[in-house]
């Protein structure tokens, strides 16, 4: 079976603002710590983006935001945990067994005849069953599925962490499946925090596209999509 992405934000750290805002200001005056907390939203945001904009980004990392991820493939996982700095818990391929798995497929593959990949997808769901119904325990008959076969997750990540995340992978150049990954948790980041997110993305977005050569000069594509 066919499947897309799906992202929801389980929960962050209270008041994400006002925790940034009590560990800069700890670190840039002598404040004592019944003096670090603020009321006023407006102050802390000001506050807030000004330390982000002067890049003492060491503060954002006491604040966390977790994640439950679903209808993404292992290849898109696999990229995923290359982002060391965060926390995963991903579902066992082998002690859950995947009886007619769901798989993506990617939209390039509309090149190929009709229903070409389901097709080879299903000849990979009936090697896996074979494989479990001759005695193959679960653990191994797992080397027969696919990249494409869906995973579900549960990520970690603090602030900091997903400022340089965001950068590199709602950037045109990341592959698509993560991309469109890290957009849907941007976007449900920028409504827990506007302060910390408001510009998070790829380097475009701030000034000159940082990837030089490479760049894909559609900064006005992603501003809009982004937006």
């Amino acid at each position: 079976m066919k499947t897309t992405c799906r992202v929801r934000l389980l929960k962050y750290t209270p008041d994400p603002d006002g925790s940034v805002y009590s560990a800069a200001r700890l670190c840039y005056s002598p404040a004592h710590i019944e003096e670090l907390t603020c009321e006023d939203q407006a102050e802390k945001t000001r506050f807030v983006q000004k330390v982000r904009d002067l890049g003492h980004l060491s503060v954002f990392e006491h604040v966390s935001f977790t994640f439950a991820i679903e209808g993404i493939s292992r290849a898109c996982s696999h990229q995923l945990v290359r982002h060391r700095l965060a926390s995963y818990s991903q579902q066992s391929q082998r002690y859950v067994k995947q009886a007619q798995f769901s798989y993506i497929e990617p939209e390039s593959m509309a090149t190929m005849p009709s229903d070409w990949f389901a097709e080879k997808m299903q000849q990979a769901h009936l090697w896996y069953q074979e494989a479990l119904e001759a005695g193959v325990p679960a653990e191994d008959a797992r080397f027969l599925l696919p990249n494409a076969c869906e995973t579900r997750l549960i990520l970690t990540m603090n602030a900091r962490e997903l400022l340089l995340f965001f950068s590199l992978r709602c950037c045109e150049r990341a592959q698509w499946e993560i991309r469109a990954m890290a957009d849907a948790m941007l976007q449900q980041c920028r409504e827990a925090s506007p302060a910390i997110f408001s510009d998070a993305g790829p380097g475009c977005l701030r000034g000159p596209c940082p990837e030089g050569q490479k760049s894909c000069g559609r900064s006005s594509a992603v501003r809009q999509r982004l937006a």
